[in-house]
């Protein structure tokens, strides 16, 4: 069995769907959800499928402290791979090195084109007319990790809304199945 720590910021969806796969799954589990708003929905859905909650805050501290704290978690609840699941910060480099190649992200465009805060709109807006999702490795950079995997689908005529419901279904599918097989090559 492979523990998996589960780092978010928002309303926790792409968590919700990593925690419900891995129940089906279960040869791994998630040890703990790391977040770093305290008012965070991600928090309710773990404390709902009773998986251990750790908050922790930035405000008025360096990041590196922070970061200090978010790995003596990861080590004290035997984490084997780190997953961002809307976390909203970027790692030290120090940070990136202690935990290389363990550390998956998913991002709502085709890296490397449109990384950042806002993937879905600028993807959208570009004139791109194929739109998908990339989940990588992170590294020293912004969404700059080697590309794991990979999956789009056609833009067509579809508005925005119809955008990003199409981008956080294919999240939910293809995220937790990413996940599932970088935990079975633990084993």
């Amino acid at each position: 069995m492979a523990n998996l720590g589960i780092l978010a910021s928002g309303s926790g969806s792409n968590f919700q769907a990593i925690a419900e796969s891995l129940e089906n799954n279960k040869l791994h589990k998630i040890s703990c959800l790391i977040c770093d708003r305290k008012n965070a929905y991600a928090i309710t859905r773990a404390k709902n499928l009773n998986i251990k909650v750790y908050y922790v805050s930035y405000f008025n501290r360096t990041k590196e402290d922070a970061e200090n704290e978010i790995n003596k978690i990861l080590v004290n609840e035997n984490c084997n791979l780190i997953a961002l699941a809307g976390f909203m910060r970027i790692f030290s480099p120090y940070f990136v090195e202690k935990w290389e190649n363990k550390i998956i992200n998913i991002h709502p465009s085709l890296l490397p084109k449109h990384p950042g805060a806002h993937g879905i709109e600028d993807s959208y807006n570009s004139g791109d007319k194929e739109l998908g999702v990339t989940i990588h490795y992170v590294d020293k950079g912004m969404d700059t990790g080697p590309i794991i995997y990979q999956e789009s689908f056609q833009k067509g005529d579809l508005s925005l809304v119809e955008v990003e419901n199409s981008i956080h279904a294919l999240e939910h599918k293809i995220y937790p199945q990413i996940l599932i097989k970088k935990l079975n090559s633990i084993l």
